[in-house]
């Protein structure tokens, strides 16, 4: 289940990929497939270790060439252990809502972005998400410890890309028939086990068929339905090429004439 549209993306084969906060490695996998090289980050190891024996079966099986490269790497979101430019494409998902340093985090995304490459940022939509702070304080921090720790609407997003040296630019939202079911978990307690109550189970199972079938009604429904309340909202952000030296050489003796 992608929530980052990789033709928005553009992402294209031989290219680097940091997926940070890469989980169980949806969005690796699919860089993968692409034919990126991809480094996945996550501070938690346990999921590292599943992303990077899944990538080695996946070359074993022949979905992925053997000659993309593949890492998996423990590293603070605000703190990456990467050099400057390290990356031509990097994925944010469902991440700087945990952060409550979430300003240091835009900065290092953009600090290991290349110039000219593309970030896509993904964090829980206003409306779904206030929806399930208001019904349940067991959904977020501080009751849950490594919780969501704030709300973004779209303009917070944006602003927050271009204080950090980027230009934002399309976005969108995704995962609508994800929302009620979050609703629906908040309202009956949503650290309770999903089989605790039938309609929350019902739901799960449905979701679950969704994501191994994705039959077309399911797909055409939540296309319709993402625009209002699709539970991820998708940014993608650019990083300027930067000025080479002679043309800011020349820009600033115009400067000084035109003084």
């Amino acid at each position: 289940m992608l929530t980052v549209d990789y033709d928005r993306l553009e992402l294209r084969a031989g290219e680097r990929l940091l997926d940070l906060g890469c989980g169980f490695g949806r969005h690796s996998y699919e860089a993968l497939k692409r034919g990126g090289e991809v480094v996945a980050c996550d501070l938690a190891r346990p999921e590292l270790e599943q992303v990077r024996d899944l990538a080695r079966l996946l070359v074993n099986e022949g979905e992925v060439p053997r000659s993309v490269l593949a890492a998996a790497v423990q590293g603070n979101a605000v703190a990456l252990p990467f050099e400057d430019a390290s990356f031509d494409k990097v994925i944010a998902s469902e991440v700087l809502e945990h952060i409550v340093d979430d300003e240091s985090a835009f900065a290092e995304l953009t600090r290991v972005l290349r110039p000219g490459g593309r970030l896509a940022v993904t964090i829980p939509a206003c409306l779904s998400e206030t929806v399930c702070w208001k019904l349940s304080s067991d959904y977020h921090a501080p009751a849950v410890p490594g919780g969501h720790v704030r709300i973004y609407r779209l303009r917070d997003v944006q602003r927050k890309l271009a204080a950090a040296g980027l230009q934002p630019g399309r976005w969108h939202r995704a995962h609508a028939l994800h929302t009620p079911y979050w609703w629906l978990r908040c309202a009956v307690g949503p650290n309770r086990e999903i089989t605790d109550n039938r309609l929350v189970s019902a739901y799960h199972r449905v979701l679950a068929w969704d994501i191994t079938k994705r039959p077309f009604v399911t797909a055409a429904t939540e296309r319709l339905l993402n625009p209002l309340l699709g539970k991820s909202l998708v940014v993608y952000a650019d990083k300027p090429n930067a000025v080479p030296a002679a043309a800011s050489v020349s820009a600033a003796m115009e400067s000084t004439r035109a003084a």
